[in-house]
């Protein structure tokens, strides 16, 4: 006897929230927003490269117990738009390829060895894990069936995603693009957008008066072309 599961596991809720925060502080929460933004902009143009941040990664359908929330997922092969949870099979059983964990005070020993346990169990080939409190980088590459820590990230150039991670000597994380220009913070995006915009209105106000010079020295001919008519003089005959 063959037993279908199918109505069964149709049936399940895969909870698009798991009740914890998505930060347990601004710091941590200021970098997540850091990296998960800049890798939008590098894949803004890759139709088929889903960025995802603080979202639940279902890989087991049946299973709505085994999940994990990266702070921050890259997943290639797969289109963007937006997800309450990224249920593994509903995605041609793509796994992220690579996840961010940025580390707080809550966040115990146990609790990141199981989920270095899961991302290693469930696929994933990178991962970079940073404590912004204690100023430590550590990453992880996919060797066969095992993460293995990578041996010194200063200058480390992702696989994947081409991002090189830099600690400057305060010990604070910079991730550059692969042009090599630094990842914007919010703010550093929303300054130089203020500048180009004063940049666009100086430019627009020199044209204003230039056109406006150009208007008045037209007019400045046509007075004094009218002028010499009444006298009785053909301007456009004067040498």
């Amino acid at each position: 006897m063959v037993l279908d599961l199918r109505s069964h596991q149709s049936d399940i809720i895969y909870p698009d929230s798991d009740g914890q925060p998505m930060a347990d502080n601004t710091k941590q929460f200021e970098y997540i927003v850091y990296i998960k933004k800049g890798l939008d902009w590098i894949f803004a143009d890759h139709s088929d490269v889903f960025v995802g941040g603080d979202l639940l990664w279902y890989p087991i359908e049946g299973n709505n117990k085994l999940r994990q929330a990266p702070d921050v997922m890259v997943v290639f092969g797969r289109p963007k738009g937006d997800r309450g949870s990224y249920q593994q099979w509903r995605e041609s059983g793509i796994p992220p390829q690579v996840v961010f964990e940025i580390i707080s005070p809550g966040n115990t020993f146990p609790e990141m060895n199981r989920k270095h346990q899961f991302y290693e169990r469930y696929g994933v080939e990178e991962y970079y894990l940073y404590d912004p409190d204690r100023l430590n980088l550590a990453g992880y590459l996919r060797v066969e069936d095992s993460l293995e820590e990578i041996d010194g990230m200063a200058q480390w150039i992702s696989p994947r995603l081409r991002v090189r991670f830099e600690l400057n000597d305060t010990g604070k994380l910079t991730l550059y693009r692969p042009d090599d220009q630094p990842f914007e913070t919010y703010e550093e995006v929303a300054t130089r957008a203020e500048q180009e915009r004063q940049r666009a209105e100086q430019e627009r106000q020199r044209a204003e008066q230039e056109r406006q010079r150009a208007e008045d020295a037209e007019a400045r001919a046509t007075l004094l072309a009218e002028r010499l008519r009444a006298a009785g003089i053909n301007p456009d005959v004067l040498e």
